[in-house]
């Protein structure tokens, strides 16, 4: 996990904890260990954020279609994801087979000089069912 983070699972969830501001240990945690699968494309979209908050490559490559899979994400561990807004979602629900997720993750990391760099990443996020199981397939950047 990353040092931003620092692991504590009854801390509130990175990606926000859906709509009831959930705890890291029942929101995005049982995804991580692979308990229980993502339900939704957004339920996958930000337990991917909190992957990429507490620095879980693992978790990022597994969830990732195949088609489009890196072999490696490569986390930058000076990267801090500050804070996940949902913009909108269309499909993605528990019985359909895509889905797109429109969000802006907000991050900082250390500049050159004093203090830090902030910046957002917006994203259009398209997702797949392959085999019952929610996969990122690709995304385009707005």
């Amino acid at each position: 996990m990353s040092r931003a983070f620092g692991g504590d699972l009854s801390t509130p969830c990175p990606c926000g904890g859906g709509a009831e501001g959930l705890t890291y240990a029942v929101c995005c945690a049982p995804l991580h260990r692979g308990e229980r699968l993502a339900v939704t494309a957004e339920e996958l979209m930000r337990s991917r954020y909190a992957a990429f908050a507490t620095g879980d490559e693992d978790y990022l490559v597994r969830t990732w279609h195949p088609r489009t899979r890196p072999d490696r994400v490569g986390l930058d561990p000076a990267t801090r994801w500050t804070g996940l807004t949902v913009l909108r979602t269309h499909g993605g629900g528990p019985d359909e087979p895509d889905g797109v997720v429109e969000f802006v993750a907000r991050w900082t990391e250390p500049s050159a000089g004093a203090g830090s760099r902030r910046g957002e990443l917006h994203e259009v996020s398209r997702f797949a069912r392959r085999a019952g199981r929610w996969l990122y397939v690709d995304g385009e950047h707005r």
